[in-house]
This record gives structure tokens, sequence and C-alpha cells, in this order.
């Protein structure tokens, strides 16, 4: 009898921020595209393989989750008036839009319907969160941490495939948006960081999110722009500048126990990789393509090593339990 309720058991208990494993394969699957595209590695069914893994691992998130909101409905609605669980639901919608940049080489149709449903979904949710914030009545400086940006400034990732797909006034929104919400959270998490108790441990993998703005907005901006600009070039190195932030402790992160938190170092790695080749490619500077390979192999094992560590855990029943 057990066994059989395990299943539905793990089901209501199945958490949102599970979706940023997939951000992690999408970010990992474009970096790999990105770098093939390049030249040179002769690894062209890498990137394809990785694309067809992510894309297995969205469908089985979704379907799985959607039956958690069918079955267990006043979980989801807990989860997303949660405080910190409601900046993951915005999670979904960037898988999209990766989804769709990452398919975009391979066939632009399904990429544009990915990009419009990430889009169009992801506005839907940003608009949501934003007032949410502007008329809460439960959120505490406690609840901020880097995971608040997923929401509003993962705007930016809306161009990447936007500008390709021939909507560039629609990626210049987003992409406003993104950059807007970037200076206002940033200020308020590190107020947060730097007056306030530190935060829980098992949220500290998330700081890797403060990479992904501007390395995000990067990339953005080399799609609307086409240039390394000045401006490009002070998104970059806020980008780098974090990276280094983060590689000073990781002696403090692999002190953690592991949990779904840690997918928040794949991402922004793989970012940071993707500018660090565009900046290569548009300058020549063979400085940027080491630092791009270091990257590079930096977020592959990351990335298999969490898989691994993922795998290990919903097989020991550690994850998609009841929080205590």
């Amino acid at each position: 009898m057990a066994s059989t309720q395990a299943l539905p058991s793990r089901l209501g208990n199945l958490p949102i921020s599970f979706f940023a494993m997939v951000m992690g394969l999408s970010g990992l699957t474009i970096a790999w595209e990105k770098a093939v595209s390049l030249g040179n590695l002769g690894l062209p069914a890498l990137p394809r393989g990785l694309l067809l893994l992510t894309a297995a691992v969205f469908t089985v998130l979704a379907v799985l989750y959607t039956a958690k909101l069918i079955r267990y409905t006043g979980s989801v609605v807990s989860e997303f008036h949660h405080p910190v669980k409601l900046n993951f639901f915005p999670a979904i919608s960037i898988s999209l839009l990766l989804l769709a940049i990452a398919m975009l080489p391979v066939d632009r149709s399904t990429s544009m319907a990915l990009w419009m449903m990430g889009t169009l979904w992801h506005l839907v949710l940003t608009l949501y969160v934003v007032n949410a914030w502007m008329h809460h009545e439960h959120f505490k400086v406690e609840h901020i941490n880097p995971a608040w940006f997923i929401p509003a400034v993962g705007n930016v990732v809306v161009p990447v495939a936007g500008v390709p797909l021939g909507y560039p006034d629609v990626s210049w929104f987003f992409f406003s948006v993104g950059l807007l919400f970037w200076g206002v959270l940033l200020t308020i998490v590190f107020y947060r960081l730097m007056f306030h108790a530190p935060m829980d441990s098992k949220l500290l993998p998330t700081l890797f999110i403060l990479i992904a703005p501007p390395a995000v907005g990067f990339i953005s901006y080399m799609k609307l722009n086409g240039e390394v600009d000045a401006f490009a070039r002070v998104l970059y190195y806020a980008g780098l500048f974090m990276t280094l932030v983060m590689f000073t402790q990781v002696p403090r992160f692999i002190r953690l126990r592991f949990s779904l938190a840690w997918w928040a170092y794949s991402f922004p790695l793989a970012a940071i990789s993707i500018a660090s080749m565009l900046m290569f490619e548009h300058t020549g500077n063979q400085a940027f393509g080491l630092i791009a390979a270091g990257l590079l192999v930096a977020v592959t094992v990351m990335v298999l090593f969490l898989v691994v560590r993922t795998l290990k855990a919903v097989l020991a029943h550690g994850i998609c339990i009841p929080e205590h």
C-alpha cells in the first residue's frame, strides 16, 4: 500500500523550481550550438542530442506539473502565492523561450511557435508578479533573494530569438522592461544582503543568478544592436565581474547540501559562456576565446554533475517530499 501511495504523494510535492533544470539544460544546449557554429569542433551531434534531452525533460515536467495542477490544485495555488516560489513560475515561460532559441537553427516554424507561447506567457506572468510586488501584504525583506530576478529580468531573453524571427520592436520592449527591473532589483537584493540577516543556506546557490541579467542582456543587445559598442561592453564586463565574485565563493558553495537550488549554477554560467563567445566572435580577441572555452567546460561539467545528483536524489526520494 505504501508504494501505491508514494507516487501521488510525491506528485503533490513536485516543486515548481524543477523547471530551473530546463533552463540549465537549455543554456548548455545553446552554448554548444554557438561553440559548434564558431567552427572546427566537429561535434554537430552534441547540441542536437542536448536539444532532444532538454525538450524531453521539459515535456515530462510539464506533464507532471499539469497533473499536479489537476489533482493537487491547492498545492499549486499555495506555491503561486509563496513569496519565494512564485518567482519560479516564469521559469516555465523562460524555458519555452530558451527552447525557441535552441530550436531556431533546426526548425524555424517550431521556434516561432515556442517563442510566441513563451513571450505571451512571460508577459502575463511579469504583469502578475509586478502587481503582486506593488500591492503585497505578506512580502518581507528576508523573502528577497536573487530568484526575484527571474520574472521581470527574464524579459531580456525575448530578443535572442525575437530579432532573428522578425520582431525587433517587440524585442526592444521586453529588453527595456528587463533592464528596468534589473536596476531596481539589483539595488534591493544588495540592500538585503548587506544590511539584513544572511540568506538561508539552501538559497545561497541563487546568488549565481546575479550573473544572468547582464550576461543575457549583452547577448540580447548584440541581437538588437549588432556591434560591441560601449553599452555592450558595460553589460558584458558587469556579467564577467559577477562571475568572478561567484568563483571567489566556491568554498562556501561546495559545503552546501545538494538541492534543486543548485541548478541556479547552470544557466548563468552558460549565459556568460555564450556572451564570451560573442565577444570573441566580434572582437577577435583570443582572451575572450579562452574565457569562453573555460566557461563552456565548467558549465558542461556542472550540468553533468547536476543531472547525476538530481537523478540520485529522485531515486532516493530526496526530492518531491514535504518541506520541514
